[in-house]
């Protein structure tokens, strides 16, 4: 599922972004490199950008991008204790069963389910969406080796306007972030968008470092072990050649 997921993802940015060549060749985006918290070897996950993250995701990108791979009860990762996780779950519905007369039937989701998915099927997301399906964006962020730059930049790279000499086709919006420039999405972003529940003030610029932040875990959830696992092996190799440096000089010291 992962793996296909992972395919999935990066078929639909090679499809909407393009790959490196082909931006270079078709008028190209400008991608914006970003200071995140959880970049370098020490970075760390910042906890209220992940809680604001998934409020973003939840009323702004929810309603046409699943993340089938997540499951409400993670959410105790980034900070919601467990009643907070109830709530949040109790608010959408699953089918289950079948019931003692072998009826499905309709209950509040738990949270050991996954995160409710806004259509059906993929028919039914093409036709909200006029034909397109919209990614999940479960492991978005892993589709390209800048994801969180480039979902940052495509974010905030829209333009009320096209430049001079730049026809838009039909239905199309200018980015300046996105390879070529049209993007069949609307902005999903703007200002006061959300009313964040810590008081933050939601910008664009915000939200969409947030909402990045978010879907970086989301794709990387390890992240922090991994790095704290690496920083501990290499204190273990510092101080194992230490030993082994010592022992040798105590050996050829006996010899001579």
């Amino acid at each position: 599922m992962r793996r296909q997921l992972i395919a999935a993802a990066a078929a639909a940015i090679l499809v909407l972004g393009g790959t490196a060549t082909a931006r270079a060749a078709g008028g190209g985006g400008e991608i914006k490199a970003h200071d995140w918290s959880f970049s370098g070897v020490f970075g760390t996950f910042d906890r209220g950008a992940l809680q604001r993250g998934y409020q973003v995701y939840k009323e702004v990108c929810s309603s046409c991008h699943s993340m089938n791979l997540l499951y409400y009860r993670n959410l105790t990762e980034i900070g919601f204790d467990a009643d907070s996780v109830k709530d949040i779950a109790a608010e959408y519905e699953v089918a289950d069963g079948p019931d003692g007369e072998g009826e499905m039937f309709m209950r509040p989701a738990k949270p050991s389910d996954r995160f409710v998915a806004p259509f059906a099927n993929e028919q039914a997301a093409r036709a909200s969406n006029n034909g397109a399906l919209p990614p999940d964006l479960s492991l978005i962020v892993e589709a390209r080796f800048d994801g969180p730059d480039y979902i940052y930049s495509v974010l905030t790279g829209y333009e009320d306007e096209a430049p001079e000499g730049v026809e838009l086709g039909e239905g199309m919006n200018y980015n300046h972030a996105f390879p070529g420039n049209q993007i069949a999405m609307a902005p999903p972003l703007f200002e006061d968008a959300v009313e964040y529940a810590d008081g933050t003030a939601a910008t664009v610029e915000q939200m969409a470092e947030d909402v990045t932040t978010f879907l970086t875990w989301a794709a990387e959830p390890m992240l922090e072990t991994r790095k704290r696992m690496g920083v501990k092996v290499i204190l273990f190799l510092i101080v194992f050649s230490a030993l082994l440096y010592a022992v040798k000089r105590k050996v050829w010291s006996d010899l001579h």
